[in-house]
């Protein structure tokens, strides 16, 4: 389970690999500025128990794989305005960066299940690279995410001065994004948020995978041409991304099994665990390569 890079899409990927290569592989992809590690090792080892051979990473610009330092600063007003041009990649760069890790690890398809950001990366691959992908799980994402006055607030704040301020802020926004339904487990939130600072703290990083949501506009019409077994996950009361964009996902999606779960905000409570692997697992079942 040593972390190791990989060369993809032109630049390095961060990853670890949990269970036998010769398993079914599942890709994780984790959501803004969050990295591979927000992805319990209790649900990678799960995953393998249901017979997969889990791959999570960090995303560009987060974690132990490339950060884009030398991009130049996004002008946010002038994006706000529909000038995008200091905006340095979109999603499909993302989506391409997913495709050369499992070039580098010599898979030649995968299950895909993405978070949030990840949900949508994960949605991206899907409709660019469809061969690449047996079965999708799309959890809390939406085909779209516009930017707003709001949005540009958030991504215009300076960012925390101390590891102790970067973890209290993170427990603070999932207190206000949590699950209404579920117990709040801080003492894990602010763990995942240490440990996060320590390996790569990069706020910058954070604004340009958002900006790339931004300017990679709606994925409806691409949704529908999707043939790969598709569940889409969401909580009924997300208040980062609304149920809607979760209907909206599954709406467009031949075919897909559209799970809303009661009490679920926009985190992953570890009640909810054995219900979104269970999920991930009667997807990939529908693939047909177990």
């Amino acid at each position: 389970m040593a972390v190791q890079t990989a060369p993809a899409n032109g630049i390095e990927l961060a990853y670890e690999a949990f269970g036998q290569p010769s398993a079914r592989p599942l890709v994780l992809i984790m959501g803004l500025g969050a990295q591979m590690i927000a992805w319990p090792e209790e649900v990678c080892t799960a995953l393998v128990e249901r017979g997969f051979f889990v791959v999570r990473f960090d995303n560009r610009d987060a974690g132990l794989s490339t950060h884009l330092h030398d991009a130049p600063a996004p002008d946010l007003r002038a994006i706000l305005s529909g000038d995008t041009s200091s905006v340095p990649y979109a999603l499909e760069d993302m989506a391409d960066d997913v495709a050369g890790l499992l070039d580098a690890l010599g898979i030649a398809s995968a299950h895909v299940v993405g978070v949030s950001l990840g949900g949508m990366i994960a949605q991206t691959v899907a409709t660019r690279h469809p061969d690449r992908v047996r079965s999708l799980t799309s959890i809390m994402a939406a085909p779209w995410l516009e930017l707003d006055e709001g949005g540009v607030a958030m991504l215009s704040a300076e960012p925390a001065g101390t590891r102790e301020e970067a973890v209290e802020r993170t427990v603070q926004l999932f207190r206000l994004v949590g699950s209404p339904g579920y117990p709040l487990d801080e003492a894990r939130i602010a763990d995942i948020a240490g440990q996060s600072y320590d390996r790569a703290y990069d706020p910058a990083g954070s604004v340009r995978q958002r900006l790339a949501v931004h300017v990679s506009g709606d994925r409806t019409e691409a949704l529908r041409s999707l043939r790969m077994p598709t569940i889409v996950v969401h909580g009924e009361a997300d208040p980062l991304v609304p149920v809607a964009g979760g209907k909206a996902t599954a709406e467009a999606i031949p075919d897909a099994e559209l799970l809303i779960l009661p009490g679920m905000g926009h985190d992953l409570p570890r009640e909810l665990g054995p219900t979104i692997i269970d999920a991930i697992t009667r997807t990939a079942d529908r693939a047909g390569d177990s």
